[in-house]
C-alpha cells in the first residue's frame, strides 16, 4: 500500500525555513539554540 503525503502550507513553510540558513528554524533543526552570530561565515 502506498500512502501519499499531501503537505499543507504550514508544512511547506516549515520545510522552506529549515532549508534557509538565514532562518532560526534552520539552525534549530541542526541542534543550535538559535542562529549563531557568525552564521554568514559558516
Amino acid at each position: 500500500m502506498i500512502l501519499e503525503y499531501d503537505p499543507n502550507q504550514d508544512d511547506l513553510d516549515n520545510r522552506s525555513n529549515q532549508l534557509n540558513d538565514n532562518n532560526d528554524a534552520y539552525w534549530q533543526s541542526r541542534g543550535y539554540d538559535d542562529r549563531p552570530d557568525d552564521w554568514d561565515e559558516r
